[in-house]
C-alpha cells in the first residue's frame, strides 16, 4: 500500500514538473514598468488615430494594468522561452503627445517588431535613441505625426527587413512634416542589406538623387515612394530587381525617366508612375510583364502608340493610360483579352489639342465590332473615357456590361439619343456633349444609381416623373440642358424651372436648386430631410419667411445658402447647440429686426453673410466668440454702433474678411476691435492653408463666395482664398483719427476706410501693411502730408487718396510716383508732378493723365517694376499679388462673374 502511494506521488511530481516546464515565462519586472512608463507619457484620445478609418481603432494602452503579466496585454508580443517583450503593436492605438528621446520605449531592447502606425506624436522628432533597438527587423511609424529630419542613426538597424517612415500631407498643411536627406538615404542603402519593404510615402526627399536607387537590395520586393519631391531621372536598372512585386513611384512631378526596353527581370505585380515625368515609347516587352495587376500611368508624358502587347496582360485588373500623349488609333481589341480588367481608363486628362488620338465610334461603326472588343469586359467595373473626341452614337450594348459600377463618357462628342448603363451602374458621367432627345424613363430601372451628371447636353422635354422614386439617388446635375414642365426632386441648378419648390428626398445629402426661377415661399415639410449638409436655394424668386425649423435642422447641415431672393421677415431666433453649420448666407434678401443671439451656439461656423437686408441691431460684438469665423459680411444694412470692446477680449480669432460698409456706424473706429483681429496681424495664425475656402461633400466640392469691394470695384469672389484678408468699413459715419494700431494687420491685402467723416493725418504705421494690394482712404477730412511710408507698400496697386484735405508735395521718390492724379484729386492743398498745382520748385507738370489709379492699363511699366518685386517676395503672398495682377490684365476664371455683371 505504502508502495502505491509513494508511485503516485513519484508520478504527480513528474506531471507537475512537465507542466510547468512547458508554461510560458512571464514579461521581466523592468520591461512590464517600461511599458507602464511609456503609457502613462500619452492621453488617450480618438482624434489622435483620425487616419485610421480602414483599420480597428482603439485604445490599446487602456488595457494595460499593473499587475497583470504584460504578456497578455493587447498589442504585446513576448518570446516564448525568455518572456522578453519582442513584439508591440499599437497600431492606431489613440496615443496621444510627444515621444522624447528619453521615453520608457527605448529600454525594450529585445524589441524585434514595433509598430506606431496612425497615432499622434505631435510634431516629435524620429529619436535617435531607436538606435538602440538593434534587434529589429520591422519598424513603422507612419502616419504618427512625426516631424523633422530622419535621423542617421535609423541605418545602425541593419536587420530590419521592413522600413516604414511614411509621413502625410495634413489637411492644415501642404508639406510633408519628415524629411530625408540624401546622406541618410545612401546610409541606409548601404546599411540595410536584409531590407524587404521600403515606405517613405510623403517624406520630402527633394535632396535625394534617383540614382541612389540603383544600389537598393536585390532582396527588396515592396518599394514605395508617394509624393516625395523627388526630381531628376530614375534608373532602369531598379526596373529589374530580381524580387520587386510592388513599384509606386507616384506624384513625383518632376521626376523623369523611361520604361526599359528589355530585361523585366523583376516580378512586378503593382506597377505606379502616377503624375510623374516618365517619358517615351511604352516598349511593347511590357507585355513580358504576366504578373502584372496594377498598371498606373497616369498623367505622365508618355507617346507612341498603345503597344497590342497590354493585351497579353493576362492578370490585369486595372489599366490606367489616361492623361499622356498617344497618337494613332485607339483599338480596343487586346484589351478584350484582359478577362480580369476591373479598371480601364483611357480618357485625356491634361491638354487636349496636344493629343492625337483618334477616337471615333463611327470608325468602330457598329455595336458588332464594340462588342467583339470593349463590350466584352464583362468583369469591367470602372470604365473612364471623358475628355476625348469620341464622337458619334453610344452602342446599346454597353447596356450588356453587368458588372460596371462606373461610367464616365463626359466631355466628349457624343450624339444621338442618351445611352442606358446597366442597372448595376452607380456614377454615371455624360456632361458636356451633344445627347439629343428626352432622358428615357428606363433610367429609373437603375435602382442602384447614386451619381447622375447630364449638364451641358441638348435634353429636351419633360423629366420622367420616376425620378421622384429612385431613392438611392443622392446627385443629380442637370443643368444647361432644354429640360421643361414640372420639376422632379432633383439637382436642376441653372435652368429655367418655374413654380414652387419640390422637397427633396428624405435620403438626399446635397439638394441645390439655385439659379432658377422658382417663387413662393419655403415649405416648412424640406426640414424632413434630415440628412441634407448642404441646401442651396439661391438666385430665385422665392418669398415669405425663413421656416423656422431651418435654423434648428439637426446635426447634418453645413451650408444653408438662400441668398438674391425676396425672403422677409425676422431671422428665426432657434438656432440649436448641435448645429453644424459652416457656412451661412442670407444676403440680398429683405430681412429686418435684430440678428438671433442664438447664432452663437454656431461653433462651426466660418462663413456669415447677411449683406443687403434691412437689418436694425448694434455691432454683433457677441459673434467675436464663434471659434472658427473667418467672414463676416454686414454690408448694406442699418447696423450702428460699435459698443466698447476690451483689448484682449480675444475676439474673431480666426477673423479675416470684416465688411461693415454701408450701414450707420459712427464715433471713432473701433480701435480695440482691430487689436483682436489676431488673423490679420499674423497671416498664419487661423489660416487653414489650403488655397481655397472649400467643403467636400461625398464627391463634390462647394466653392464658398461672398461680394466684396476690391480697388474701388465691387467683385463676386466665386472662390475665397484662405489668405484673402480685407478690413471694408466704407460708406459710414465714422469720425476721428485712423487708430494707429491699425498698422498691426500685416497680413491686410486690402483696406477700404473711404466716406466716412475721418479726420486727422494719414498715420505712418500703414507702411507697416506690406502685403496691402489696395488702400482707399478717399471721401474722408484727413489732413497733412501724405507719409513718404505708403510709397514702400511694394504690393500697392490701387491707392485712393482723393476728395480729403491733404496738403505738401506728394512724395516722388518712391513707388507713390507710379500712380496717376485720380489718386490724389480733391485735395486743394496737395502739389506735385502728378497734379495740376506744381510745388515751390517744381517744373512744369505734364498735362492731365487720362489713365486712373481704377486702371493700371496705361500703367505698364509700374507692372514690370511690380514684377521684379514679386520675383523677391516669398510664399502665398505672391500668389496672391499674382492672382489681383491677372485681376487687371486678364479675366481670371474666379473673377468671371464681376466682369460679366460690369459689362451688361
Amino acid at each position: 500500500m505504502r508502495c502505491h502511494q509513494n508511485l503516485s506521488l513519484l508520478c504527480f511530481v513528474l506531471f507537475l514538473h512537465s507542466s510547468l516546464s512547458f508554461a510560458s515565462p512571464s514579461c521581466p519586472p523592468d520591461q512590464h514598468d517600461a511599458l507602464l512608463l511609456f503609457k502613462n507619457s500619452f492621453v488617450l484620445d480618438s482624434r489622435a488615430s483620425y487616419y485610421c478609418y480602414q483599420y480597428p481603432s482603439y485604445p490599446k494602452t487602456n488595457f494595460w494594468k499593473r499587475g497583470l503579466d504584460c504578456c497578455s496585454w493587447n498589442g504585446i508580443t513576448c518570446d516564448e522561452d525568455t518572456g522578453n517583450i519582442v513584439g508591440l503593436d499599437l497600431t492606431c492605438s489613440w496615443l496621444q503627445g510627444a515621444l522624447h528621446s528619453n521615453s520608457s520605449l527605448f529600454l525594450l531592447c529585445h524589441l524585434q517588431i514595433l509598430n506606431l502606425f496612425g497615432n499622434n506624436f505631435s510634431g516629435s522628432h524620429i529619436s535617435p535613441n531607436l538606435s538602440a533597438l538593434t534587434k529589429l527587423t520591422h519598424l513603422n511609424l507612419s502616419r504618427s505625426h512625426f516631424f523633422g529630419i530622419v535621423p542617421s542613426e535609423i541605418s545602425r538597424l541593419s536587420k530590419l527587413v521592413s522600413l516604414d517612415l511614411s509621413s502625410t500631407i495634413d489637411e492644415s498643411y501642404s508639406f510633408p512634416f519628415i524629411k530625408l536627406e540624401s546622406s541618410v538615404f545612401t546610409m541606409l542603402v548601404q546599411n540595410l542589406t536584409a531590407m524587404r519593404e521600403l515606405a517613405l510615402n510623403f517624406v520630402d526627399m527633394s535632396m535625394v538623387s534617383p540614382i541612389s536607387f540603383a544600389n537598393l537590395s536585390s532582396s527588396l520586393t515592396y518599394l514605395s515612394v508617394l509624393n516625395c519631391s523627388l526630381w531628376g531621372n530614375f534608373p532602369t536598372t531598379a526596373f529589374h530587381l530580381p524580387s520587386l512585386t510592388t513599384l509606386f513611384l507616384s506624384q513625383n512631378l518632376d521626376m523623369s525617366g523611361i520604361l526599359p526596353k528589355s530585361n523585366w527581370t523583376s516580378p512586378l505585380v503593382y506597377l505606379s508612375l502616377r503624375r510623374t515625368s516618365f517619358s517615351g515609347e511604352i516598349p511593347s516587352s511590357i507585355g513580358n510583364m504576366t504578373t502584372l495587376e496594377v498598371l498606373d500611368l497616369n498623367d505622365c508624358g508618355f507617346t507612341g502608340h498603345i503597344p497590342s502587347s497590354l493585351g497579353n496582360l493576362k492578370q490585369l485588373q486595372t489599366l490606367d493610360l489616361a492623361g499622356n500623349n498617344f497618337c494613332g488609333v485607339l483599338e480596343f481589341e487586346p484589351f478584350t483579352k484582359l478577362k480580369n480588367l476591373r479598371l480601364l481608363n483611357v480618357s485625356q486628362e491634361l491638354n487636349l489639342p496636344s493629343n492625337a488620338l483618334n477616337y471615333t465610334f463611327p470608325s468602330l461603326k457598329s455595336c458588332g465590332e464594340i462588342s467583339s472588343s470593349i463590350c466584352q469586359l464583362n468583369s469591367l467595373l470602372y470604365l473612364y473615357l471623358f475628355n476625348n473626341n469620341l464622337s458619334g452614337n453610344i452602342p446599346p450594348c454597353f447596356g450588356n456590361m453587368t458588372n460596371l459600377f462606373y461610367l464616365d463618357l463626359s466631355n466628349n462628342k457624343f450624339q444621338g439619343p442618351l445611352l442606358i448603363p446597366p442597372p448595376s451602374t452607380s456614377h454615371f458621367y455624360a456632361f458636356n456633349n451633344g445627347f439629343t432627345g428626352e432622358i428615357p424613363s428606363s433610367i429609373c430601372q437603375m435602382r442602384s444609381l447614386r451619381y447622375l451628371y447630364l449638364y451641358n447636353n441638348n435634353l429636351s422635354g419633360n423629366l420622367p416623373p420616376c425620378f421622384g422614386d429612385m431613392t438611392n439617388l443622392e446627385y443629380l446635375a442637370l443643368s444647361s440642358n432644354k429640360l421643361q414642365g414640372p420639376l422632379p426632386r432633383s439637382l436642376l441648378s441653372n435652368n429655367k424651372f418655374g413654380g414652387p419648390i419640390p422637397l427633396p428626398s428624405p435620403f438626399s445629402f446635397l439638394y441645390s436648386i439655385a439659379c432658377n426661377n422658382l417663387i413662393g415661399k419655403i415649405p416648412s415639410l424640406i426640414c424632413n430631410a434630415t440628412e441634407l449638409e448642404h441646401l442651396n436655394l439661391s438666385e430665385n424668386g422665392l418669398t415669405g419667411s425663413l421656416p423656422s425649423c431651418l435654423t434648428n435642422f439637426g446635426s447634418n447641415l453645413a451650408v444653408l445658402n438662400l441668398r438674391m431672393n425676396h425672403l422677409e421677415g425676422t431671422i428665426p431666433q432657434s438656432f440649436s447647440q448641435r448645429n453644424s453649420l459652416s457656412t451661412l448666407d442670407l444676403s440680398r434678401n429683405q430681412f429686418e429686426g435684430t440678428l438671433p443671439l442664438s447664432l452663437v451656439n454656431c461653433k462651426h461656423l466660418e462663413i456669415l453673410d447677411f449683406s443687403n437686408n434691412r437689418i436694425e441691431d448694434t455691432f454683433p460684438i457677441w459673434l467675436g466668440t464663434l471659434p472658427k469665423l473667418k467672414v463676416l459680411i454686414l454690408r448694406s444694412n442699418n447696423f450702428k454702433d460699435v459698443v466698447n470692446i476690451p483689448m484682449e477680449a480675444h475676439l474673431f480669432p480666426k477673423l479675416h474678411i470684416l465688411d461693415l460698409s454701408s450701414n450707420n456706424f459712427s464715433g471713432p473706429l473701433p480701435a480695440n476691435l482691430i487689436m483682436n483681429l489676431k488673423a490679420m496681424i499674423n497671416c498664419r495664425n487661423g489660416q487653414d492653408k489650403s488655397m481655397y475656402m472649400t467643403r467636400i461633400f461625398q464627391s463634390t466640392m462647394y466653392e464658398n463666395s461672398v461680394t466684396v469691394s476690391i480697388k474701388g470695384k465691387e467683385i463676386e469672389l466665386e472662390r475665397i482664398f484662405t489668405l484673402f484678408t480685407t478690413i471694408d468699413l466704407s460708406h459710414n459715419s465714422f469720425q476721428v483719427d485712423i487708430p494707429r494700431v491699425i498698422g498691426n494687420l500685416r497680413s491686410l491685402i486690402g483696406l477700404n476706410l473711404s466716406h466716412n467723416h475721418l479726420t486727422g493725418s494719414v498715420p505712418m504705421t500703414l507702411g507697416n501693411l506690406t502685403n496691402l494690394e489696395w488702400l482707399d482712404l478717399s471721401s474722408n477730412k484727413l489732413d497733412g502730408v501724405i507719409p513718404r511710408q505708403l510709397g514702400d507698400l511694394a504690393f500697392l496697386g490701387y491707392l485712393n487718396l482723393s476728395k480729403n484735405q491733404l496738403t505738401g508735395r506728394i512724395p516722388q521718390d518712391n513707388h507713390l510716383s507710379t500712380f496717376s492724379n485720380n489718386s490724389f484729386g480733391g485735395n486743394p492743398g496737395l502739389c506735385g508732378t502728378l497734379l495740376p498745382k506744381a510745388c515751390s520748385g517744381d517744373a512744369q507738370p505734364p498735362p492731365p493723365s487720362s489713365s486712373s489709379s481704377f486702371d493700371h492699363k496705361g500703367h505698364e511699366s509700374w507692372f514690370k517694376q511690380k514684377e521684379v518685386w514679386i520675383g523677391y517676395a516669398s510664399g502665398m503672398v505672391i500668389g496672391i499679388s499674382i492672382a489681383y495682377i491677372a485681376f487687371e490684365t486678364r479675366r481670371p476664371k474666379w473673377l468671371t462673374r464681376e466682369k460679366k455683371k460690369t459689362t451688361q
